[in-house]
Formats: structure tokens, sequence, C-alpha cells
């Protein structure tokens, strides 16, 4: 049987790194063009294009290292079932069972690898896009109304609450553009803070630069004034730390699966819609389980008949398969957030749909053919 799983596994694995190099040098290519219209704008360079195409790398290994497990699993298979050598396999004692469980061993090793690439390589890797980006572009400056955060904790006059806006940040991480609104328990507004910049710790430490805060007189008291204070440094402490500020203002993609848990807890804790972000954890949860799905969906093309298509056919039938399963997951998120379907279920579908599809195509392919 260790022959049997040697000869399996190197020409499998061997299979999907082709693949998915293949994927890789046209994401790249198409990366780099993409960059290459920034180029000579803002200080940017050829340098900068080659280094943001090649940032961009992990995400795409991440996202599409499923789709290149199928192609390269039907691949091998369908080449080893057109030769014969699976036949022969299934004569010499590989079973439906035993075959199953080869390929997922197999599987678990590539969700593993996934899940690596997902949470440890792929965010690094964006932060220094967006990063390098920042830096050649003098900032980011986020579209609409900016990134807001919200904020509720008690005080000696009830609950307050805070709304902070943030309009972009600077070429060294600073925010820029730092509005805070404070409303008292009865909804009314209490101050307002407007910030040059800011600065925040792991702590919830504000630094504010060139600080205007206008005060608004108590409804409670006879004082009418609106006081104006200007100051060069104001200190602002909060709950809102910076992870979850750069949850707020960074990509989805910086973040790991992690981070994805405790700001959308942090959103539950707020009263905040957070309906969006938790189904986004539990698909980054549960994508890597996609390579089981992938196996178990390559696995029936080995028991089709060598005269059932050529290997062409079968690995087209293969792409076709990934490019329904990525729409149907994408889809699912949406769907689920219209209809209010509970988090993990909308992010579960897809793949538990397209397993049974896998296990029931394999049950009958062993049973009738």
């Amino acid at each position: 049987m260790k022959t049997v799983r040697r000869l399996l596994y190197r020409d499998i694995v061997a299979s999907v790194v082709f693949v998915a190099l293949a994927f890789l040098s046209l994401f790249y290519f198409i990366d780099f063009l993409d960059e290459l219209d920034g180029v000579g704008t803002r200080g940017r360079t050829a340098l900068h294009a080659v280094l943001g195409a090649a940032l961009e790398l992990p995400g795409h290994f991440y996202e599409l290292f499923p789709i290149a497990v199928l192609i390269g699993t039907i691949y091998s298979l369908a080449r080893l079932a057109q030769s014969s050598e699976f036949t022969i396999l299934r004569t010499g004692g590989l079973g439906p069972g035993r075959a199953l469980s080869l390929l997922a061993v197999l599987g678990v090793a590539f969700g593993a690898l996934t899940f690596l690439m997902g949470d440890y390589v792929a965010p690094v890797a964006e932060r220094e896009r967006v990063r390098l980006k920042a830096l050649s572009s003098g900032g980011i400056q986020f579209g609409g109304a900016g990134a807001w955060l919200k904020e509720k904790r008690g005080t000696a006059d009830g609950e307050h609450s805070w709304s902070v806006n943030v309009a972009g940040t600077g070429a060294g991480g600073a925010l820029v553009g730092v509005r805070i609104f404070e409303f008292d328990a009865d909804g009314r507004l209490v101050s307002r803070t407007e910030a040059r910049e800011g600065q925040v710790d792991g702590n919830g430490n504000w630094q504010l630069s060139d600080a205007v805060v206008t005060h608004w007189p108590h409804a409670r008291t006879e004082d009418s004034k609106v006081v104006i204070e200007r100051l060069p440094i104001l200190a602002w402490q909060s709950s809102l730390s910076a992870a979850v500020v750069a949850a707020a203002v960074m990509p989805v993609k910086t973040m790991t699966t992690a981070e994805l848990y405790r700001y959308s807890d942090h959103l539950s804790h707020q009263e905040q819609a957070a309906e969006q972000h938790q189904i986004r954890f539990w698909r980054k949860a549960l994508y890597p389980a996609a390579c089981l799905v992938m196996v178990a969906l390559a696995l029936p093309f080995a028991y089709m008949h060598a005269r059932a298509g050529s290997v062409s056919l079968k690995v087209f039938g293969g792409i076709m398969l990934g490019i329904s399963f990525v729409l149907l997951n994408n889809l699912a998120g949406h769907i689920g957030l219209l209809r209010g379907w509970t988090p993990w279920l909308a992010a579960a579908a897809p793949s538990l749909i397209y397993l049974l599809l896998s296990m029931a195509a394999f049950a009958w392919l062993v049973r009738y053919r």
C-alpha cells in the first residue's frame, strides 16, 4: 500500500503544483499590467509595479489553490484511468473506501497548506502591499464618508457613545482627518473633536495632533455657552484599539481568522451590524476544508470508463465545477446576508452541497459502473 500511496500522491501533487503555478503566472501578469498604469505618477516606478504584483500572489494562491487541487487531481486521476493504471490498482485491492481515505489524507494536507497561506502569509503580504501603495501615493483616502467606528461605555452621566470617523491614512500609517462625536445617554451631541492626524496603540490610547474640541452645553444646566478648545496634542482613552481600527480601515484581505472573529465580536458588543463580518469569518475558517471537498469531487473521474471522454474533456469539466463552486461560494454569502441565515450555515452551504454531490456520484459510479 505504501507503493500505491507514493504513486498517487506524487502524481497528484505534481499536477496540482503545475496547475497552481500556471494560475499564479497568469494572475501575476494581469496584476503587473494593472500596476503599470500607475507608473510615472506620484513617484511610482516599475519596481513598485513588480513588488505590488508579487505581494498579491499569496492572496491569489489562497483563493485559487482549492481550484488548482480540483483540476490537478482530476487530471491525474483521469490520466491514470485512461492508461488503465487505476483499473490495475483496483484489481490489486484498492477498494473505494481505501481510495477515498487516501485522497482524504491528501485533501487534509492541502487544506492545512491553504490555512497557513491564508492566515499567516497572505495577510502580511496584503498589509505590505497597502503600505507600499500608501508610501508611493502619499497615503490612502477612503471613498465616500470614510471609515466609521463606534464605541459605547459608561460615564458618570450614564452611558455615552462615540462615533469616530477617519478620512484616510498617511504615508507613515497615521490616521488622517479624525473626527470624534460624543453623545450622551439621551442621544444629544455633547462634544466634537477634530484632529489633523492621530496615532493609536494596542491599548486604545489615541494621540491626536492639532485637535479642536467643541463642547456643547448640557441640557440640564443653565450654561448656554459653546466652548471651543484648541490643543496641539490630545490624549483620548478608548476601547478602540489599534487592531479594531486596522480592521475598520484596512481591506478584509489583511485580516486573519482570529482578527475577523474579534472584529465581528466587537461589532456585536457595540450593537452594530456584524452579520457580514461573521459570514466572512466562517467563510475564512471553513475555506481550507474546500480542498477536501475538491479531492472528493475529483475521485469520481477515476471511476469513469476510459472511453467516457478524453482527459482534456474531464479537465474542462473540472474547471467548470471549480468556477461554479467559486460562484456559489460568493453568492451564498450575499444570499445569507439578505435572508438572515445563520452565518456558519451560509458559509458552509456550498461545501456541503458539493460534498454531497461528489459522494452521490462516487457511490453511483462504484455501484453501477
